[in-house]
């Protein structure tokens, strides 16, 4: 009779640890980046245009109980995934604190069905950072203050934030505070991102930020 090896992992526990490195790149798009956010890892810089990037066409959905930033900016562009062109807000603000951060992707597994890669950082007093933080949206919700704002400004003007061609409509302000902040993004980019507290899980099922 043929005993197991008591120190050999269950091959399903090593198939969850190698998709969870998998798609630690995926909810970090960035980084590197938030990557990366901290999730925080790739040296982006804010002045990233719109058809820069090749992306996946997956949805990310993050949540905060509050994001505070300085020099916001924003225009409307069109983001390419493989197989499709999806229009966009492309969102950038100089520098993001973000407090209680939720960051979850839902990837569906052959053999194996749906899984969610979930990240948590900035709890408490003590909130995850971005420096040029570059966000691709089609959803936000929440309730927004921004102080000093512009409608209207040529986005190619812009002094900082993602690149945008000459005569887009856009729009900027000094500062944004956005309380109960709700988005889904294809993408999100950072010259640097500090998750404070980072908890990362990988588990079966749908178990998105709400």
């Amino acid at each position: 009779m043929t005993f197991p090896d008591p120190g050999a992992r269950p091959a399903g526990h090593t198939r969850w640890m190698r998709l969870g490195l998998v798609l630690v790149p995926t909810l970090l798009v960035s980084a590197v980046l938030l990557a990366t956010i901290g999730l925080g890892i790739l040296p982006v810089s804010l002045a990233v245009s719109a058809q820069s990037l090749v992306l996946s066409g997956q949805n990310l959905k993050i949540s905060a109980d509050r994001l505070q930033g300085t020099g916001f900016t924003q225009y409307v562009g069109v983001d390419r995934a493989t197989n499709k062109a999806h229009p966009e807000a492309l969102s950038g603000i100089e520098s993001a604190d973000l407090y209680n951060l939720c960051q979850s992707v839902v990837i569906h597994i052959p053999g194996a069905g749906q899984a969610t890669l979930r990240i948590g950082a900035g709890g408490g007093s003590r909130p995850a950072h971005a420096d040029h933080l570059v966000v691709h949206t089609d959803d936000l919700a929440g309730t927004a203050v921004f102080r000093n704002i512009t409608i209207g400004q040529d986005a190619s003007t812009f002094k900082s934030g993602p690149g945008a061609p000459t005569g887009t409509f856009g729009q900027r302000a000094d500062a944004v505070r956005i309380d109960h902040l709700r988005q889904t993004t294809r993408a999100v980019s950072a010259a640097t991102f500090r998750l404070t507290d980072l908890h990362l899980t990988v588990k079966p099922g749908d178990k998105s930020c709400q």
